[in-house]
């Protein structure tokens, strides 16, 4: 079916293989699209007003494997899609169908909502012969549009922050579920980019102590239709479909300024944005699902088919389909979205899920595989922060400690130990003892440094804080799958009660067990990660896979203006913060292994309760929970200097008191003591000054920190302090 006809006022000419995309040059647009395969390509146009086809244009050009054309005339604001004709063979990989409009993978906007037809798919729904069968109806209704876009913003004096890895604080948000339910972000502003650089929203962040926004996916993306049929949505947006456009529902308007200036205005705050990008699967699903993009502009080329019958996908995501890294125009595509983020977005860095993906050779996972190693060397990528997360479903697919130097690694085996030492699981000292130290089993080589260790308790996947102590199994429900779905081994506890209560001392016991959560994670070497929420102790009832939760169980629930947070958790971490950041020894930008520097002091030292260093008795006792730190600068440290202050940490996970005893301070110091987690604050009730061999009391299930300091009076007291 030809469109009507139109009053549209362009011409067209053959223009250029590159760039790729619709790009607009001041008098018109050049739209390239990528397709080694296809027979001929038609580019369609649509009014703004109403939606509908008015043209389509045979691209009059093919150079490189690149279809091509050049409109005079054709401005930002126009909408457009591509129809791509081609062999349908599926078995052979193809499935072509110029019946269904594609969305451009290198769109910068798209313009109205998706919405599932049967229309959408490349086969006739119902048939016997599934997705070998052909489908002859139009999609173009049920498809957003790409825009053309102009994305010159005007940056003024925009700076990166350039936060160094080893001061670096991650705060991980949804941006619909960080804003939606606070009163101080207006109402029209709440759910969107605008919204997280509110006021209100930016100075709490800034008085917490946060360097670096992690969100989650904001590109594209498309709510899958089982979750639609059950009244739910993609609420994570882990189903990408557009690599540079930015997601319409987080815009109140046209066009990317609005992302633009989120940007600069956390830069201004000195607060870097990190991206959630999902550059292993598309929203394409398996053979049964849409042909949106990607399945419909050259499938043999965008994604990984079996070997054996190329009708199928090879699915390494647990989403159907995977996208093949190998292949260079993927790598491009790739490499072109991440530049343009940073680039034109000033974005600052990416977080890679399901990062194994990225490695992922035809003979299995490669540090040095294609991608990863053109983004390492590349002069634009290898100035900003990459963080993967280090796994995929495939076989060999858990890869942590195996990604190349410049990425850092999400951390699970951290999450999961300081969970099982402060649940009093038996036999985790060891392991606690090697992830507080950056994990350097995992890490130290080929010049990593502890930073590399992305260390969290929770995330977006998961229990959050407070639900991690109330509760000892999932609480799926909601999400309709009969609480199959999330994970199972959680190592949570519920401090005596299942989920919600009254009674003070479960309450008290679990604002204790946060706050020694918390403490042990800033504490650590490595770079720790916050869950947006958990500082105001945030929970989910339960359920710890709210991915299609766009509601109360998934937005953080903030206090009401005036009130304090449960827990007072948000003052607690402010103040915890503000301690890292004040000192040197938990900044360490070496691994720690007890060398001896040029004052004869070792960097790191484990002390067992009893005094001295612990024996293979202790490391061997499963019953053993109560251990000491002693912290100094690393023997290496380039920037070394013999004064550098001291911490000495007691974290002692028994359920009783625990007597220690104080090591040795350096000659003329002493130890004072500057947090304790028994606090709501983290400042002691009662600070003890102590010399070397004297004994203190540890309260069961807390963390004590001791700052050596010169013999003074009064001492200086450089603790957690309340004012935040």
């Amino acid at each position: 079916m030809k469109p009507p006809a139109h009053d549209l006022d362009f011409s067209v000419s053959a223009g250029h293989p590159d760039p790729l995309g619709a790009t607009w040059d001041g008098e018109g647009t050049n739209f390239a699209l990528f397709s080694a395969n296809a027979t001929h390509v038609e580019l369609c146009l649509f009014s703004p007003q109403t939606g509908r086809e008015v043209a389509r244009i045979e691209m009059p050009e093919y150079t490189n494997e690149v279809w091509h054309a050049y409109l005079t005339g054709i401005r930002p604001g126009a909408l457009y899609g591509y129809r791509v004709h081609g062999p349908f063979e599926p078995e052979a990989g193809h499935r072509f169908n110029p019946n269904k409009l594609l969305i451009d993978p290198y769109a910068k906007a798209l313009s109205g909502r998706f919405s599932w037809s049967d229309a959408l798919m490349g086969y006739r729904v119902g048939s016997g012969r599934e997705d070998l069968s052909f489908d002859r109806r139009d999609s173009a209704f049920a498809v957003p549009k790409s825009v053309v876009v102009d994305p010159s913003f005007v940056w003024g004096d925009d700076r990166a922050p350039d936060t160094p890895w080893q001061d670096t604080i991650i705060y991980e948000a949804n941006v619909k579920g960080v804003t939606q339910q606070r009163s101080d972000v207006p109402q029209t502003e709440r759910g969107r980019f605008l919204g997280l650089v509110a006021p209100a929203m930016l100075d709490h962040l800034v008085k917490l102590g946060i360097t670096a926004v992690e969100l989650l996916p904001v590109h594209a993306f498309v709510d899958e239709r089982f979750l639609v049929e059950r009244d739910l949505v993609n609420y994570w947006g882990y189903n990408s479909i557009g690599y540079f456009a930015p997601d319409p529902r987080y815009l109140a308007g046209p066009g990317v300024a609005e992302f633009q200036h989120m940007v600069r205005r956390f830069h201004s705050a000195g607060i870097e944005v990190i991206l959630d990008v999902v550059y292993n699967h598309t929203a394409e699903g398996n053979q049964l699902g849409p042909t949106l993009s990607f399945r419909g502009i050259d499938n043999v080329s965008y994604y990984r088919l079996s070997s054996e019958n190329r009708r199928f996908y090879t699915d390494y995501t647990g989403c159907g389909n995977t996208l093949d890294t190998l292949h260079p125009r993927v790598i491009q595509m790739i490499l072109d979205s991440l530049r343009y983020w940073v680039e034109t977005m000033h974005v600052d860095g990416f977080r890679f899920d399901l990062g194994a993906v990225l490695g992922r050779t035809r003979h299995g996972f490669d540090q040095e595989a294609p991608l990863m190693s053109a983004m390492r060397q590349d002069p634009v990528l290898s100035r900003v922060k990459m963080i993967a997360e280090p796994w995929d479903t495939g076989h060999g697919g858990y890869q942590l400690g195996g990604f190349p130097p410049g990425f850092g690694e999400w951390n699970d085996r951290y999450r999961d130990t300081v969970r099982r030492f402060w649940r009093g699981d038996g036999g985790v000292t060891p392991e606690f003892a090697a992830r507080l130290l950056g994990s350097a089993e995992l890490f130290d080589k080929r010049g990593r440094r502890p930073s590399a260790s992305i260390n969290f308790i929770t995330a977006h996947d998961g229990f959050t804080l407070a639900d991690t102590v109330s509760y000892t199994a999932k609480r799926n429900e909601a999400n309709g799958e009969d609480n199959r779905d999330g994970h199972s081994a959680n190592f949570s506890f519920n401090c005596g009660v299942e989920g919600k209560t009254d009674k003070p001392d479960v309450l008290a016991r679990r604002c204790r067990q946060m706050r020694n959560l918390v403490a042990t994670m800033v504490l650590s070497q490595g770079t720790p990660m916050l869950l947006a929420g958990d500082e105001v102790a945030n929970g989910q009832l339960g359920n710890n896979n709210a991915y299609c939760q766009d509601n109360e169980i998934g937005w953080v629930d903030w206090p009401l203006e005036g009130e304090e947070d449960r827990c007072n958790q948000q003052r607690f971490v402010a103040n915890l913060l503000r301690f890292r950041r004040e000192h040197k020894v938990l900044l360490q930008t070496r691994f720690l292994h007890g060398g001896e520097r040029e004052d004869g002091e070792v960097d790191v030292r484990w002390l067992a309760p009893e005094g001295g260093e612990p024996d293979n008795g202790h490391w061997g006792d499963s019953n053993w929970r109560c251990i000491g730190l002693l912290l100094r600068v690393a023997a290496d440290a380039p920037d070394y200097e013999a004064d550098d202050d001291a911490l000495f940490i007691i974290f002692n996970a028994g359920t009783s008191e625990t007597a220690f005893t104080i090591p040795d301070a350096r000659e003329n110091h002493l130890w004072h003591e500057v947090f304790s987690s028994a606090t709501a604050d983290g400042t002691p009730d009662i600070v003890h000054i102590v010399m070397g061999g004297m004994e203190i009391p540890v309260e069961g299930q807390s963390v004590l920190i001791f700052r050596e300091e010169s013999k003074r009076w009064p001492p200086f007291n450089n603790g957690p302090r309340d004012d935040a």
